[in-house]
């Protein structure tokens, strides 16, 4: 029989919202909600707390989600008593208790918050009261002030119960887990990301949706001239971010025709640059679509011809929405590391190359002169394939 899971979520950098933060709380509670609704959650808010419990066979399941929810700087499991000193006294030993099997003798703490300041004893009672509780009943266990083994944290608030929490009680003194932080998704509007099959965007995207961005991405296929498998990548990187972008609709263009048109009457050395533009004139397109008001890229400066100060500027020109380069001060080994941690860097480094790699010239423009390679561009006749392009654009919902 599945039980129930009681968890104490801290929202971290929302505190600091002020007058906006009931509206950010609000989109982080209908997050959670949708991410455990297998799980049947209820949720409560009270201050900058969200109070969480739902029912699961492990733990486990629970805590990977809140994990990956962004808005959430850390939670804890929690157990509720009764507001009066014999529930809060049962508690404190039940909790301590728990810890104590795994960790006899262990040095403790107590910490007391009351935001009710109705309640009996303040906060420095409540700790002394308790905490010689805990002496009497376990006394082979010392108070330990400055460097205690487990923290027994209490919380008085308005409503009628009272929040203990201080140990996880199936793994041992932890006091509680690291959120992912950042922003709930949703809270900074829509944008777009443009996701190849590399170490990069898929971080890039990451880094926005930490800001509160909710994602779409746009992937440009080329078949014959890249493979199926490299398109199956980008889906399973999809499927990867998907649980931080909370959900993800991808949009795959066919780009082959514009890349061969490309290829033919363009100098070798702008064909990159060239391809690029296209791909945000098409992005900028399809973002309008979906109510996106930004264009998100994994280009980082200095990291590859096409990504200059001056190829940056010349691709960038190409569309009128924000564009967001969380990447661009950023070295490739910073990158591998969070691609590492959100587990997308064994993906990317899968050898399926996509379509900017199959067609890169052997020796691209570096720093190309603005003007003048804007007016090669516009001789480009582009427009047709690009409204082919955005018309079979084909929907995955990951």
């Amino acid at each position: 029989m599945k039980q129930k899971h009681f968890y104490l979520i801290k929202s971290g950098e929302l505190s600091i919202k002020r007058g906006n933060r009931p509206f950010f709380l609000k989109i982080l509670k209908a997050n959670l909600r949708r991410n455990l609704s297998h799980l049947e959650p209820t949720l409560s808010i009270n201050g900058n707390r969200i109070y969480l419990e739902c029912l699961a066979d492990s733990k486990t399941e629970i805590e990977k989600t809140l994990t990956r929810t962004f808005g959430i700087a850390g939670f804890t499991r929690a157990v509720r008593c009764e507001k009066n000193m014999k529930g809060i006294e049962e508690g404190v030993i039940s909790v301590a208790q728990s810890i104590l099997e795994k960790e006899p003798g262990s040095s403790f703490k107590i910490e007391a918050r009351r935001t009710d300041k109705s309640f009996s004893l303040d906060s420095y009672e409540l700790a002394d009261t308790f905490g010689n509780t805990l002496r009497q009943r376990f006394p082979e266990s010392r108070v330990d002030v400055h460097n205690p083994d487990w923290i027994l944290n209490i919380e008085i608030r308005e409503d009628v119960l009272v929040y203990l929490y201080g140990g996880d009680f199936d793994q041992g003194l932890i006091t509680g887990k690291r959120g992912s932080g950042g922003l709930p998704v949703g809270t900074s509007g829509r944008g777009m990301l443009l996701l190849s099959g590399g170490i990069d965007s898929p971080v890039a995207g990451y880094l926005m949706a930490k800001r509160g961005l909710k994602l779409d991405a746009v992937y440009f296929h080329t078949p014959p001239y890249t493979p199926d498998e490299a398109l199956d990548k980008v889906i399973d990187l999809g499927k990867i971010l998907s649980p931080y972008l909370q959900g993800l609709v991808l949009l795959v263009v066919p780009f082959t025709d514009i890349q061969l048109k490309l290829k033919q009457e363009t100098a070798n050395e702008k064909l990159t640059l060239f391809m690029r533009a296209a791909m945000v004139e098409i992005a900028s397109r399809l973002a309008a679509g979906r109510n996106a008001g930004n264009l998100v890229t994994g280009e980082s400066l200095g990291q590859v011809a096409s990504q200059t100060q001056e190829s940056l500027r010349f691709t960038g020109s190409f569309t009128d929405l924000a564009l967001f380069r969380p990447l661009i001060g950023m070295d490739k080994f910073e990158i591998i590391d969070i691609a590492k941690r959100i587990n997308t860097y064994e993906t990317s480094i899968l050898p399926y190359e996509d379509c900017c790699t199959v067609f890169a010239p052997s020796k691209p423009l570096v720093r190309p002169r603005f003007e003048p390679l804007q007016n090669d561009y516009s001789r480009f006749e582009r427009r047709e394939l690009i409204e082919q392009a955005v018309e079979k654009t084909e929907t995955i919902r990951l």
